[in-house]
């Protein structure tokens, strides 16, 4: 007997990504799909299955009217809303191909991703972001229609050519709209993703209906999902794991999605939603656990000491629940220290959580470890754009913080020259837009699929990531150092706000560093220094301590790898100023490029 809290769509049933949608609709009608909150309104709104497929009807009436035929590009650059999952969901039935821009993405390359797309029609938030593309609008000459999701300001310009029109003013009368259609075949090109990439252009990832349904599909297999579980989406929605695992998963499950307001108002958000799951990046977790950690730094040492316990104690209880360690008598515990700490840092979160999950980077050890113990059950995965994205992921009955876990069902892996990650499935992309050198530089002829990331296999077929093949320094001594790995190491300590291990070439290693002002104002108390660190950056003595700091989290790394100079830097590196990728990556070569007479200053004589 089918469990009543679940009711998964079966893949054969649903076929492609909109025939995934028409059989929500159709067995869950009144149920809700969406919530988001409305500032005409100031309120959070509902909407249930069927009124979302009355909508998505309203928009493939206007997509029919502009003219657009199957296999024709759309593109949508906004925040996550309803209106993107409209967009979506119509433009999949009609056939059409939905390429996803991030909204913090600069217009320059914005526009680079609608010419090489050939994309006809882009839905914007709003006409001041159209503005934005006002330099570059001769580049983007291909677009016949563009869409701004809210209505123009009575004084706005209404730009002459007449390419741009608002959301109401462009969609039919409810009752113009007919039926759904759906006129998709399962392999059909359903979207291109372009990959930020750490440097040079991005390149437009093809993935069909059937890869991203296989690869909801076969997460729902390994991770329970209910009817009455309730997401909150904050990641973009341009990013595959966002759209995969807290849009396409849902739907498949039943399940509710919430729509955040904005990352700055997420910890309000949080307490307002009340999730029970969370689908994130691992820059989320940290946030939080930096917080708690810097509220403790500023209590009583008791609570230090009552915090430290209930995580020793409940990631006690979690080994010997996973069978990896014995039970012990301070379990007994866990009652008491759950009531006085676990459940005011979760209350954090809403209050409600009973799973979360972490991919699109490296999760750090102690960050998961805090989490676990405290109860909430971070599964850490492995993706890749080009898988759709999950490759592996742990479960909950099956969790090793420290690895990825095994691959989920249909998805193979095996270790390639240099240990390099090889991944064959069905969620395994068609290819590269409109550039085969680049698809066979990673696409064998029999479909295996080179990660790029190195990693070791354990005899339970669980995947831990060792490295980045691409990303390995290169010494002038001919040592080879992945600097991913020596950087997660130096951010344990807290005083790191961000940095980049640097040596391409040179005799010894560097860093550039972010410190963070507030701690480093305890540092400087300890040392009897200036507590403003604007003045200290400079000063000889900062370099020494925050040399020694790094030192002390490097001591497992081999003798080579000791990092001799840093360079401390006050502009903290972002999306906005480009130091970032749109998925929070280091774009290394930008920061170098920024940085370049400090780096010199830091080989001067060598």
């Amino acid at each position: 007997m089918q469990d009543k809290l679940m009711d998964i769509i079966p893949m054969e049933v649903a076929g492609t990504l909109a025939g995934l949608f028409s059989e929500r609709v159709r067995r869950s009608p009144q149920r809700v799909a969406y919530r988001d909150f409305d500032p005409s309104g100031e309120k959070w709104r509902d909407r249930t299955w069927q009124q979302m497929a009355r909508e998505v009807a309203r928009w493939q009436a206007a997509l029919t009217k502009e003219g657009l035929v199957a296999g024709d590009r759309v593109a949508v650059m906004a925040k996550n809303c309803p209106e993107w999952v409209m967009l979506d969901q119509a433009a999949l039935g009609l056939g059409l191909v939905v390429v996803p821009l991030y909204t913090a993405d600069r217009a320059e390359n914005a526009a680079y991703v609608l010419r090489d797309a050939g994309v006809r029609l882009l839905l914007l938030e709003d006409l001041v972001q159209w503005q934005t593309f006002s330099e570059v609008r001769d580049q983007v000459n291909g677009l016949l229609r563009t869409v701004t999701i809210n209505p123009f300001a009575d004084d706005a310009d209404q730009t002459a050519d007449g390419l741009v029109r608002a959301l109401p003013d462009w969609l039919p009368q409810m009752g113009e709209a007919g039926e759904v259609r759906h006129v998709c075949a399962p392999h059909d090109l359903a979207t291109i993703i372009y990959t930020s990439g750490t440097s040079g252009r991005p390149k437009g990832v093809m993935l069909s209906h059937h890869n991203m349904l296989s690869n909801a599909h076969s997460c729902l297999q390994v991770v329970r999902i209910e009817q009455n579980d309730l997401l909150l989406s904050f990641l973009p929605l341009s990013h595959t794991f966002e759209r995969t695992a807290g849009y396409y998963l849902p739907m498949m499950a039943g399940a509710t999605v919430a729509h955040a307001r904005s990352i700055q108002q997420l910890q309000e958000d949080l307490l307002i939603i009340r999730p029970t799951l969370l689908v994130s990046v691992p820059r989320i977790y940290e946030r939080v656990y930096i917080g708690v950690r810097a509220k403790l730094a500023e209590g009583p040492a008791l609570n230090r000491q009552l915090f430290n316990l209930a995580v020793d104690v409940g990631y006690s209880r979690f080994e010997h629940q996973q069978r990896r360690g014995p039970w012990r008598a301070s379990h007994l515990l866990w009652p008491l220290l759950d009531k006085l700490v676990a459940r005011k840092v979760m209350s954090k979160l809403g209050g409600r959580l009973r799973m979360a999950m972490s991919g699109g980077a490296a999760l750090p050890t102690d960050v998961s470890r805090v989490f676990i113990g405290l109860g909430l059950p971070i599964l850490q995965g492995y993706g890749m754009t080009e898988s759709s994205p999950v490759v592996c992921t742990n479960t909950c009955e099956n969790n090793l913080p420290e690895s990825v876990g095994p691959p989920i069902p249909g998805v193979t892996v095996k270790l390639g020259e240099h240990n390099a990650l090889l991944i064959r499935g069905p969620n395994v992309m068609l290819g590269y837009w409109h550039n085969p050198e680049a698809t066979q530089a990673v696409l064998t002829a029999d479909g295996w699929l080179n990660s790029g990331d190195m990693a070791r296999i354990d005899e339970q077929g669980r995947v831990t990531i060792t490295g980045r093949l691409k990303e390995i320094i290169v010494m002038s001594t001919g040592e080879k150092v992945p600097p991913a790995d020596m950087e997660a190491a130096i951010l344990r300590d807290h005083l790191f706000e961000q940095v980049m291990l640097i040596g391409e070439g040179r005799s010894y290693l560097s860093v550039l560093a972010v410190l963070n002002p507030r701690n480093w104002e305890s540092v400087a108390v300890q040392y009897n220094l200036d507590p403003d660190l604007h003045h200290m950056l400079q000063d000889p003595k900062t370099e020494e301590i925050v040399l020694e700091k790094i030192a002390q989290q490097i001591r497992e790394f081999p003798g080579y790898a000791r990092v001799r100079r840093v360079a401390l830097l006050t502009e903290p590196w972002t999306v906005e100023n480009d130091m970032l990728t749109p998925t929070l990556k280091l774009r290394r070569g930008q920061v170098l490029e920024r940085y370049k007479a400090e780096v010199e200053k830091l080989y001067a004589g060598h």
